[in-house]
């Protein structure tokens, strides 16, 4: 496996690989790897002659500092289990080498970006797209990999390729699980022992609302899952069900072909987010 970290030795690495004809598949990353993230390696080596990785903690998108300075680093460990998971590639470049001169590009992803977490972390999704187009720039992927627990993440980056033409086909991935429903992230292991017990509530809680979809009215499930987590000790920043398309809250069951519940919550200090697909209106 090759390790890169200049933005030049990358490209004209993999612009060698797509010279003989090999097709490239990409899953960037802000590194301490778990399953959820070798999982998209694993299905890009499946899917592709070469699989390429960044390990970048992406400082634009941090609207809050201290979230910044708390994000777990395990970059000799994260080398370790891309090689082992067949990871041909991967790209650890410093916020210099990404970022020479100070960053001014806007995107506007319309109402996309206004809702959930977008309203609250400002500029998130705008230091999201940022270096994510800057990755597709470098590396030139025939494909790209993204977890659906980052659905709205998702569905900008999806809206990003198709507003700049970006040649490369998004692969939405399943979230994996821990055996008690917990969704696989990197913020798991900010969770002190009690709150880890705690954690998968979330995911019972989505369940409970998934269960009720079609039968009881929106604004009461989401009133029922906002009083389910705040009784464990949650601190909700929001509870949304939402078209699975727009992403935009829904009233009934009749505006839409299409819902997800989406959460995001503190237990102590972590924010913890995660989603369910109640019906979808798209292929999966």
């Amino acid at each position: 496996m090759f390790v890169f970290h200049d933005i030049s030795g990358t490209r004209q690495w993999m612009s060698g690989k797509r010279s003989m004809g090999k097709s490239i598949g990409f899953v960037p990353t802000m590194g301490a790897l778990h399953e959820g993230h070798l999982n998209l390696v694993s299905r890009s080596c499946l899917e592709n002659d070469i699989s390429g990785c960044s390990i970048f903690v992406n400082p634009i998108q941090f609207n809050n500092p201290e979230d910044l300075q708390k994000y777990p680093r395990t970059l000799e460990n994260d080398l370790k289990l891309l090689e082992k998971a067949g990871c041909d590639m991967v790209f650890v470049p410093s916020a210099g080498e990404m970022y020479p001169e100070p960053v001014t590009k806007k995107f506007d992803f319309g109402a996309l970006e206004r809702v959930m977490e977008g309203a609250h972390r400002p500029g998130h999704f705008n230091g999201v797209a940022i270096v994510v187009e800057k990755l597709f720039d470098i590396f030139g992927p025939d494909r790209a990999y993204f977890g659906e627990k980052d659905f709205q993440q998702l569905r900008i980056i999806q809206s990003l390729v198709k507003m700049e033409n970006i040649p490369v086909k998004i692969v939405p991935c399943p979230t994996v699980r821990e055996a008690d429903g917990l969704a696989m992230s990197s913020r798991n292991r900010r969770l002190s022992a009690d709150e880890r017990i705690v954690a998968p509530w979330i995911y019972q809680t989505l369940l409970c609302a998934k269960n009720h979809a079609n039968k009881t009215a929106v604004s009461e499930i989401k009133r029922i899952s906002t009083v389910m987590l705040e009784s464990k000790g949650f601190r909700v920043d929001y509870f949304e069900i939402a078209d699975t398309e727009t992403l935009q809250p829904i009233g009934s069951w009749e505006e839409t072909s299409g819902a997800i519940a989406c959460v995001a919550a503190f237990l102590g200090s972590v924010r913890l987010i995660d989603n369910m697909i109640f019906f979808a209106n798209f292929a999966r």
